[in-house]
């Protein structure tokens, strides 16, 4: 496999990461009744079901009394959709767009303070900022590999 394949490979998995982030951001109080129900049948209270509990208590709560809170989340879901629209200029010329992957990377790593700063001034429970905390660092991967595959000798 060439090394273009390969570089639109792992910035077709950013790209559809950020595709599924986005997409499932609307729908958020569907997700959590869905999650409930599983927790549910599961029958044990762990610090999970807990806190999927909680978030959907206050997600109702809020989306019945403000509805229009949920249009940030709206924001939120169209904002990766746009940034996954970023990412097809390097996967179409990896090494005119090579800022993008590097801008990636470094959105990907500002995820960390974001979630260690703001996570305990919203009550985020620890572990769950590290889950949040994973999928930015889970981007770091594929767009390193395609910035290495663009400088290696020979290219």
């Amino acid at each position: 496999m060439n090394d273009l394949k390969q570089i639109r490979i792992a910035v077709g998995i950013v790209i559809a990461g950020l595709v599924v982030s986005g997409l499932t951001a609307f729908p958020l109080l569907h997700e959590l009744n869905f999650l409930a129900k599983l927790l549910a049948a599961d029958g044990g209270q762990t610090d999970l079901s807990r806190w999927i509990l909680k978030v959907r208590e206050g997600l109702e709560v809020t989306y019945e009394e403000y509805p229009f809170i949920a249009y940030g989340t709206d924001w939120l879901g169209f904002a990766h959709l746009v940034i996954a629209l970023f990412f097809i200029l390097p996967w179409r010329d990896p090494v005119r767009y090579e800022g993008v992957l590097k801008v990636g990377i470094a959105a990907s790593l500002g995820v960390i303070p974001l979630a260690f700063i703001c996570g305990p001034i919203r009550e985020i429970p620890f572990w769950w900022r590290v889950i949040d905390c994973s999928f930015g660092i889970g981007c770091i991967p594929p767009l390193w590999f395609a910035l290495w595959k663009l400088r290696r000798p020979g290219r």
